[in-house]
């Protein structure tokens, strides 16, 4: 078996953390991108409607499920991995249009060199910091989307800025009235910052939800919960397929189920924001049962 030095990797400008690309050892034809030793995402490039991270098979039911098969979505995706995503939504719902943003430059050119997409699909990368890169999107996005993807890490934590309600008021325009916002994000014990994450959400948006992992979701264990949030505020019709669909075992919270999990919590603001737990956190002793 080849040593870990022998895998493709580079250097990354802005961070300097090491991202590799090794193959999955489970998926012929599959790879992995890992980042400062943290796994980031997974692509299988002959099969891109293969989702094997339990959180993006997550949101593929959700993508799945905005719209009638096949019928194309316009998406912007918040970080950018090894754009499994992008990719899925291409093959499964042809014509799509997907706008990525990076922070990292030199890690797209990297994944493009390794892991080509097809260059027929309707993918643009911009680059930059997602809080300045949204707030510069042109207006035609504005009121366009269908879908916006929000997955960011650097290194294995979210930036602080990027989890505010002063951030997520920047995306409110971009969405249609019937667009939705998925933000993937981990938590452990106590459930702190999902918590935090909620009532951020809930004062901008009419509906959210979050679902994942059952124990995840209780704050038994450490690991990643989706949240969703949506302009109306009536729970929206794909909402009950979408937990039903998994992967099991599968918790959920909204409406009041959501209110009693973080009453009391106050939102996040940039005046005070909340670190979020670190990935390596899911490691250290209780941060599961």
């Amino acid at each position: 078996m080849p040593t870990p030095t022998a895998y493709p990797e580079v250097i990354l400008e802005h961070s300097g953390y090491t991202a590799q690309l090794i193959p999955d050892r489970y998926v012929p034809g599959g790879f992995v991108l890992s980042v400062d030793g943290v796994a980031q995402s997974q692509v299988t490039p002959g099969r891109p409607e293969l989702l094997t991270f339990e959180y993006i098979r997550r949101i593929g039911n959700l993508i799945d499920l905005l719209a009638p098969a096949g019928q194309p979505l316009s998406a912007l995706h918040l970080g950018a991995g090894a754009l499994t995503l992008p990719r899925y939504l291409a093959h499964t719902r042809p014509g799509s249009r997907s706008q990525v943003i990076e922070w990292e430059k030199n890690l797209i050119d990297f994944v493009r060199e390794h892991l080509p997409w097809d260059s027929r699909w309707s993918i643009r990368v911009r680059y930059g910091d997602a809080r300045d890169v949204v707030a510069t999107l042109p207006a035609g996005l504005h009121g366009a989307l269908d879908l916006i993807v929000v997955d960011l890490f650097s290194g294995n934590q979210t930036p602080s800025h990027l989890t505010t309600k002063e951030f997520y008021a920047l995306l409110v325009p971009l969405l249609r009235p019937t667009g939705v916002i998925a933000l993937n994000l981990v938590d452990g014990r106590g459930s702190s910052f999902a918590k935090a994450q909620a009532v951020t959400l809930r004062s901008l948006f009419g509906f959210v939800g979050a679902y994942g992992e059952a124990g995840v979701v209780r704050g038994r264990r450490f690991g990643n919960m989706v949240m969703v949030a949506t302009r109306d505020s009536t729970e929206p019709d794909w909402w009950p397929e979408l937990i039903r669909r998994g992967p099991h075992p599968t918790g959920s919270l909204a409406g009041e189920k959501l209110e009693r999990f973080s009453h009391g919590v106050p939102p996040q603001l940039d005046a005070q924001p909340m670190e979020s737990p670190t990935l390596s956190q899911a490691f250290l002793p209780g941060a599961s049962d």
